[in-house]
């Protein structure tokens, strides 16, 4: 009876399992890095949208701190949990959770998988720019375990050689993102950090003004347009508990990847949708290197733990050691051919580096030259002479390219020297024994001796003339295809524009004789005589503005760079435009921000582009009745120092097999076209540290768009 008892104690697990759940509470914790509300807001609509997909089972949101998390994935309390990252890793070694889909984040209007951190300061902290200004500050925090919120930060601040526990003034943890910012802007710490969207979301919700705080260690990356100080890991991972049923966990993660990037579920809780899951590596690196759970102990390998595991081999080596000295004698005669060896290896060293075509020289701590090879001479016209010894800075890295004199501590191979960092430089210039300067790329490695003591650095150089000049070529053959461009577009624009000149030149004449058959009747009417010479001025200035204008797009641009206004671009394009709108019985309609800020550009260059997509637009709506061809012209400024530039039509849009495609050369949706005005305009807008995409219009038509960045020194300064 006994045994029959306990058998069914010992299948109980497994029937539960098997049986349906009808209306089965399932609960999902989720880390509320933003407070309790916030979090419950966020994620309650995800929690109906999986009720409603998955039948028979409920979902609730259990939002929980940084010091919840571990204990309600250990006791079981959660049945999923959604957290950041490194909690993630931990709780994966910990309590063998596993993910089972990552969070496509939505940040700054588009969707991100991958996140940052944040290191800012208020702006009238002038006495914060960097890194290394951090030594003796507060600093706030959001958690401990905040991968954003603090971790991240303290890798890069670690690069610095910078410890924010022993090197910070005070450190303290504000629990949610929110209250960081807050403590920040009202000044009761120096520096915070939190992770990438915080400031924007903060922002955009009016709880805080961008303009009040200053982004440090700020990196930049078009693909990624929010402020961030670090490097970029995965988003948030979804993960099943160890208890929670496999085929559960299944269903959970296909009605998460199959629910749509604009469903109100995702728009409540700001993101755009999920994917697959990611790989949480980099992760693992960042707790390696601040030797974080579950890290903590790597490298702690005491003598005791030597000799328990390794008692054997000791005693292999107390065999060995009284082998070896009766083998003295016969080691000191090997030692004296080694050293025969050795000389002869050098004598190969030599041969080897000498015969290497780039330049080679080796620079100890201190900055000074250890050795150099032959193509260093050959290059730089020093001999080996002049450079051992002496500050190799001062005698080849001394000046920037732009003649200003370039600081040793800014130097890479430097930096190197001081964190043992390899870096490749891809352009800056050497200077020669005569005084000139050569373009170079090089490499700055660590040198170790054998106890792996950094002992200095080699740097590897090459002469990039050569290269530098095929580039300049390649981007003139570019200019001049551009070139050819406009002029095809003009002869293509001629019979418009010389009727849009014409009309101001009839005009003229006719007035003209107005005037004489006047002053003539000498009826003394000088009132009308002058009225009528101010028309013929007023028509004579709108022919010399279109032909400025025309002058101005076809002539070949010269290569310097100018601040030009982007809403006074459009304008003039729109006057090269206005025949060819008028008789596509279009509409343009302008919406310029004049607060604009102004781009460093070429400004021939921007006009092309502009010019290619409105034409583009206006022949694109030539089958769509006349009364709903409209052409939409609008500017915005980024949150991230970018002018947004977009044009929309209200025509057939973009066939998908094109879409894809449709910034290749030779691909094009014209029966006349040659394909090359949106690769050309691709080429312009990358060329000038932008990027240009184009989206479907609900409803019908097409939506270019291309960002430019500003220059925030010029804005300043006005």
């Amino acid at each position: 009876m006994w045994r029959r008892a306990l058998l069914l104690f010992l299948l109980l697990p497994l029937v539960s399992e098997s049986l349906p759940a009808e209306d089965q509470l399932i609960r999902i914790g989720v880390l509320s890095h933003r407070g309790d509300q916030a979090t419950s807001d966020a994620w309650s609509p995800t929690a109906i949208y999986l009720s409603r997909v998955i039948p028979d089972y409920t979902f609730e949101i259990v939002p929980l701190d940084f010091s919840d998390v571990d204990p309600a994935v250990k006791f079981g309390q959660v049945d999923f949990i959604l957290t950041n990252p490194g909690m993630y890793v931990n709780l994966e070694v910990r309590h063998r959770i596993s993910r089972i889909a990552t969070l496509n984040n939505l940040a700054g209007g588009t969707a991100k998988n991958v996140f940052g951190g944040v290191i800012f300061t208020r702006r009238d902290r002038d006495d914060i720019n960097t890194l290394d200004d951090l030594k003796g500050k507060s600093l706030m925090a959001v958690d401990v375990y905040s991968l954003g919120g603090f971790q991240m930060a303290w890798r890069e601040m670690n690069t610095r050689g910078l410890n924010p526990y022993r090197d910070m003034h005070s450190i303290t943890f504000g629990g949610i993102h929110d209250r960081v910012v807050r403590s920040v802007r009202d000044g009761r710490v120096d520096v915070g950090t939190v992770r990438t969207d915080i400031l924007e979301r903060m922002a955009k919700a009016g709880q805080i003004d961008m303009a009040d705080f200053k982004i440090i260690n700020r990196k930049v990356n078009p693909g990624f347009l929010l402020s961030r100080s670090t490097r970029l890991y995965p988003e948030w991972p979804f993960s099943k508990v160890l208890h929670t049923s496999n085929e559960l966990a299944q269903k959970v993660a296909v009605a998460l990847l199959n629910m749509p990037s604009n469903h109100p579920a995702a728009r409540a809780g700001s993101y755009a949708g999920w994917t697959i899951p990611l790989d949480y590596q980099p992760v693992h690196e960042l707790f390696r290197e601040l030797q974080l759970p579950p890290y903590e102990y790597t490298g702690r390998f005491t003598l005791e733990d030597a000799i328990k595991k390794y008692w054997y081999w000791l005693l292999v080596a107390l065999v060995f050691l009284l082998f070896m000295l009766l083998m003295t004698t016969w080691v000191a005669r090997l030692n004296r051919e080694l050293k025969k060896a050795k000389r002869h290896l050098e004598r190969q060293y030599e041969l080897i580096l000498n015969s290497v075509a780039d330049g080679i020289v080796g620079v100890d701590l201190n900055g000074n030259t250890t050795f150099a090879n032959r193509a260093m001479t050959q290059i730089t016209g020093w001999e080996a002479d002049d450079l051992i010894g002496r500050n190799q800075h001062q005698i080849l890295h001394h000046t920037r390219v732009d003649g200003t004199p370039h600081p040793a501590d800014q130097c890479p191979v430097y930096a190197t020297n001081s964190d043992q960092v390899p870096r490749f430089v891809e352009d800056d210039v050497f200077w020669k024994k005569d005084g000139s300067s050569f373009p170079v790329e090089y490499s700055s490695t660590p040198i170790r001796d054998g106890q792996l003591k950094t002992v200095g650095s080699v740097v590897v150089f090459r002469d990039i003339s050569d290269r530098k000049r095929i580039s300049e070529e390649t981007r003139q053959h570019q200019d001049d295809l551009a070139h050819v461009a406009r002029l095809s577009t003009m002869g293509e624009m001629a019979s418009g524009i010389a009727h849009e000149i014409n009309q101001p030149l009839t005009a003229i004449a006719t007035n003209a004789h107005a005037c004489i058959r006047m002053l003539e009747s000498g009826n003394g009417e000088t009132e009308r005589v002058i009225d009528v010479m101010e028309r013929i001025g007023a028509q004579a200035a709108r022919a010399g503005e279109i032909i400025r204008h025309l002058r101005q797009f076809v002539k070949k641009e010269q290569p310097e760079l100018s601040l030009i206004d982007i809403n006074e671009v459009i304008n003039e394009v729109i006057t090269l435009l206005r025949t060819e709108i008028r008789k596509a019985g279009a509409k343009v309609v302008l919406d310029l921000d004049e607060r604009i800020g102004k781009v460093l550009a070429q400004h021939v260059q921007i006009d092309q582009v502009i010019l290619n997509l409105a034409r583009n637009a206006i022949e694109a709506m030539a089958d769509i009745p006349e009364g709903a061809r409209l052409l939409s012209i609008a500017t915005r400024n980024e949150a991230v120092d970018y002018a947004r530039v977009t044009l929309t039509d209200t025509g057939p849009g973009l066939d998908p097999a094109v879409a894809g495609q449709l910034f290749n050369p030779f691909v094009t949706t014209k029966p006349n076209g040659m394909g090359l005005g949106l690769s050309i305009s691709q080429g312009i807008i990358e060329a000038h540290k932008g990027r240009i995409f184009v989206e479907p219009v609900a409803g019908g038509g097409v939506r270019f768009i291309f960002l430019l960045p500003t220059c925030p020194q010029r804005e300043t300064e006005t």
